[in-house]
C-alpha cells in the first residue's frame, strides 16, 4: 500500500511540475529571472506602459486636489460613480492571492506552490490600488484619519454603523495579514538570492531582507508554525473582507441593493475575478521567462476550473436576483432590474452577462483550459465582465430610485477614465518591479513537490 501511495503522489507531482528538474535547476531557474543582468523586451514594454499610465494617474489626483470630485462625473442622484466600482473591482481581484495562499494551504494542494507567491504580491498591489478610491472620493482625502477612532479634543467619533467604516476596519486587516504572509514566505528565497547574488550592495539588501535566516530546523519549524497561523487568519478574510463590502450596498433601502445574498455573490464574484487575473498574468509570464516546466497546464487547467465553478455561482446569482424582483411584487424592485435590461444601461448589463455567464462555459472543454491563448482571452472577458457587473450595480440602481423627479443619468469623465486607468498603472509598476526584484515563485516550495525532497523528509521522520 505504502509503495502504492507512493507511486500515486509521484504521478501527481509530475502532473505540477515537469520531470527532469533538481534541486539545483529549480533555483538557478527562478533566482535567474531576478540576478540576470539581461531584462526581456516584453517586461521593458510592460513597465513602460505602468509608469505612463501612473504618470497619468498622478496628474489625475493632482487636478482633483487643486479642482475637487467635480472633475469626475458623479452628479445627483448618482453620487457613487467609478470611485466605488473602482474599489469593489480591485478588491476583488486581490482574493485570488489570499484564497491560494491560506485556503489552499490549509487544505494541502500543492499545484498552489507554483502560483502562490505572485499571486500574493498581486493581492497587495491590487489591494493599494483600490484602497485609494475611498479616500480619493472623500474630497479631503488628508482628513482620512478621521474614519479611526483616535483620541481627539473634539469627542466626535466615526458612525460605527456606517459600512464605509468598516470597510476601513476590513481591508487595512487584510491588507496586514497579506503583507505579513507574504513576507514570511518570501524570508527562505530572499537568503537563497543573499547567497546566490555577486552583487556586494543587492546582497547585503537580501541579507536584511532575510532576517538571518540560515535554514536550520529551528527556522524551518518557527518557519512553518507562522505560516499555518497566518493561514489560519487569513483564511476567514477570504469570506469577510468582500462580505463587508457588500454591505455599503446591502443595508441601503435602495432597488437592486437591498438584498441578503450579495454577501455570498459578492464574494464568489471576487474569486472569479481574482483568478482571471491570475490567469491573465501567468500564462505570458509563464512564456516570456519559459517556466512552462514549473507552471504547468494542470496550473491552468485548475485555475479554470475554479473559474468555471465561481463562474457558475455568480450566474445563479443574477437569475436569483432577477427572479427575486419578480416573485417579491414589489414595483420599484422590478423597475430597477427592468430598467437594467432595458434602459440606458442595457449594453452594459447584456455585456457583462455574455462575458461573465456565457463565454466562460467554454470552460466546460478540458481543451480549451489547457489552451494558454484560449484561457487569456478568457480572463481578459471576465476582468472587464466583472468591473462592468459592478459599475451596473452601483450606477443604474442609484440613477432610478423611488422618486421620477429625482432620476438622472451618470456619464463617466475623462477624468474617471484617467484615475482608473492610473491605477492599473500603477499596478503593472509595482507588478514588474516586484517580479524583476524578487522570486515570483517560491523556491522552496516548488522544490518540496520532487520525490527526492519527499525521500529526505521521510528519512528525517
Amino acid at each position: 500500500m505504502a509503495d502504492e501511495r507512493q507511486v500515486i503522489e509521484r504521478e501527481q507531482s509530475q502532473e505540477i511540475i515537469a520531470p527532469g528538474y533538481t534541486f539545483g535547476t529549480i533555483t538557478d531557474q527562478i533566482s535567474a529571472v531576478v540576478l540576470t543582468k539581461h531584462t526581456p523586451l516584453f517586461w521593458m514594454a510592460c513597465f513602460g506602459v505602468g509608469i505612463g499610465l501612473l504618470m497619468l494617474l498622478l496628474w489625475s489626483i493632482a487636478l482633483l486636489m487643486t479642482e475637487g470630485v467635480g472633475i469626475w462625473g458623479i452628479r445627483a442622484p448618482v453620487m457613487w460613480g467609478f470611485a466605488i466600482t473602482n474599489f469593489v473591482w480591485w478588491i476583488g481581484i486581490g482574493h485570488a492571492g489570499t484564497l491560494i495562499s491560506a485556503i489552499l494551504l490549509l487544505l494541502n494542494q500543492k499545484w498552489r506552490n507554483s502560483i502562490n507567491r505572485f499571486a500574493e504580491a498581486m493581492t497587495l498591489f491590487a489591494v493599494a490600488c483600490a484602497g485609494m478610491f475611498p479616500l480619493l472620493h472623500l474630497g479631503r482625502p488628508w482628513l482620512f484619519y478621521w474614519l479611526f477612532p483616535y483620541p481627539n479634543s473634539t469627542g466626535v467619533q466615526p458612525q460605527f454603523r456606517s459600512p464605509l467604516v468598516w470597510d476601513v476596519f476590513a481591508v487595512s486587516t487584510y491588507a496586514t495579514v497579506s503583507a505579513l504572509f507574504w513576507y514570511v514566505g518570501l524570508m527562505p528565497d530572499l537568503a537563497t538570492l543573499r547567497d546566490r547574488s555577486q552583487n556586494p550592495v543587492a546582497r547585503v539588501i537580501y541579507g536584511v531582507m532575510a532576517m538571518g535566516w540560515r535554514g536550520s530546523a529551528r527556522h524551518w519549524s518557527v518557519y512553518e508554525t507562522a505560516s499555518l497561523l497566518l493561514a489560519g487568519l487569513a483564511t476567514p478574510l477570504v469570506l469577510s473582507v468582500h462580505t463587508v463590502v457588500s454591505f455599503d450596498f446591502t443595508i441601503a433601502i435602495v432597488p437592486g441593493w437591498h438584498s441578503t445574498f450579495f454577501p455570498p455573490y459578492f464574494v464568489a464574484g471576487a474569486i472569479y475575478s481574482g483568478f482571471a487575473m491570475v490567469l491573465a498574468l501567468a500564462i505570458p509570464l509563464r512564456a516570456v521567462y519559459g517556466l512552462q516546466g514549473l507552471i504547468t497546464d494542470k496550473h491552468l487547467e485548475n485555475a479554470a476550473k475554479v473559474m468555471l465553478a465561481t463562474g457558475l455561482i455568480v450566474g445563479y446569482a443574477y437569475v436569483l436576483e432577477t427572479f427575486t424582483a419578480w416573485y417579491s411584487g414589489d414595483v420599484f424592485e422590478g423597475a430597477a432590474f427592468w430598467n437594467r435590461m432595458t434602459g440606458p444601461y442595457s449594453v452594459n448589463y447584456w455585456s457583462l452577462i455574455a462575458f461573465n455567464v456565457v463565454l466562460p462555459q467554454g470552460l466546460w472543454f478540458k481543451r480549451i483550459r489547457t489552451n494558454p491563448v484560449t484561457l487569456f482571452i478568457w480572463s481578459i472577458f471576465v476582468l472587464i465582465g466583472m468591473w462592468l457587473e459592478r459599475y451596473v450595480i452601483i450606477v443604474s440602481s442609484l440613477a432610478q430610485d423611488y422618486l421620477n423627479s429625482s432620476w438622472g443619468e451618470f456619464h463617466a469623465t475623462r477624468w474617471d477614465w484617467a484615475t482608473y486607468l492610473g491605477t492599473i498603472g500603477l499596478f503593472l509598476f509595482l507588478f514588474f518591479l516586484f517580479i524583476r526584484l524578487l522570486p515570483m515563485i517560491s523556491i522552496f516550495e516548488v522544490r518540496t513537490l520532487l520525490p527526492q525532497a519527499k525521500v529526505e523528509e521521510e528519512a528525517r521522520r
